[in-house]
């Protein structure tokens, strides 16, 4: 295989006459197919127009933006032709493949400056102003779902190791790395919520609202639609859009889809075997290495 990915990477060097950002984006898109479907059991040389399509669902159940799934795509078809070209496969499956119709109803995707703007206009001078910061930091430096951010518990938070302890749908337990900025955050929100008088039963949750009891969906969504309209981001955002913008900019930064899926918590329906078991330490050094919260 590695044979085959270097014959590739001369085809785009000296054919194709890409620059070395191109090529290595181009790349790097085909390891992720490549990687599909070494787990689905598909020998990409005998691969089908509709395991194409299966892949592009994949990355859309993960919350792949629009433009990164266009961009695999080119880099798929360009690898397929470069196979055609040297007589490795007879035929072209991806010659009739494109985007799938419900690609283009995903949520937007934020950059990360857009969600620093989200943050920077948090009014701190309120009693939940730093509380709404930590909100926004924790729901995109995680990737978790309105309904995981609301059921986070203290306990739950293992700031020494850098993970928190995460239930799911079906009550299914993962653990996420969490970055030293969404720790910092919660830090500064705990300053308040030390001073709020907290209902019997409702100590344990790390967001609450000014009257001691957890929070909401409606209210992280409200949080989340007022910070938008503060920013003058003029997409309908809501806290999902920030496990999009999480998942896609892991992808764009070069992380394994594996790894992503484990972090999302998400069982693709595509996919019925157990995923492959991913060490915790190499989970870290993904957020580390790919997540641009942690780029220095």
């Amino acid at each position: 295989m590695k044979k085959v990915l270097d014959g590739y990477g001369a085809y785009l060097l000296l054919e194709r006459s890409l620059s070395d950002n191109t090529l290595k984006s181009y790349t790097a898109d085909v390891q992720k197919l490549l990687t599909y479907f070494s787990d689905k059991k598909i020998n990409y040389k005998e691969a089908k127009l509709l395991d194409f399509q299966s892949f592009l669902v994949f990355l859309n159940d993960l919350g792949i933006a629009s433009t990164s799934q266009a961009r695999i795509i080119s880099g798929v078809k360009s690898f397929y032709t470069y196979l055609l070209s040297e007589d490795i496969i007879s035929d072209d499956p991806t010659q009739l493949l494109e985007m799938p119709k419900l690609s283009r109803y995903l949520p937007t995707v934020l950059s990360l400056q857009e969600i620093d703007m989200l943050k920077s206009v948090v009014d701190l001078s309120k009693a939940d102003g730093a509380r709404n910061r930590a909100i926004i930091e924790v729901l995109y430096s995680c990737g978790l779902r309105v309904s995981e951010l609301i059921d986070l518990k203290l306990s739950n938070i293992y700031a020494k190791e850098g993970f928190i302890q995460v239930f799911g749908k079906g009550s299914k337990q993962r653990l996420v790395p969490i970055s030293e900025t969404a720790l910092k955050e919660i830090s500064m929100y705990m300053l308040d919520r030390n001073l709020w008088d907290i209902k019997p039963g409702e100590e344990d949750f790390l967001f609450l609202n000014q009257r001691g009891s957890h929070l909401t969906r409606q209210a992280v969504f409200n949080i989340i639609k007022k910070s938008a309209l503060d920013a003058g981001i003029k997409a309908v955002i809501s806290p999902h859009t920030l496990r999009h913008s999480f998942a896609t900019h892991l992808l764009e930064g070069g992380a394994d889809l594996r790894v992503i899926q484990e972090l999302l918590g998400h069982e693709s329906i595509l996919t019925t075997e157990i995923y492959t078991h991913i060490d915790m330490t190499y989970l870290r050094d993904t957020i580390l290495s790919y997540h641009p919260r942690n780029k220095k």
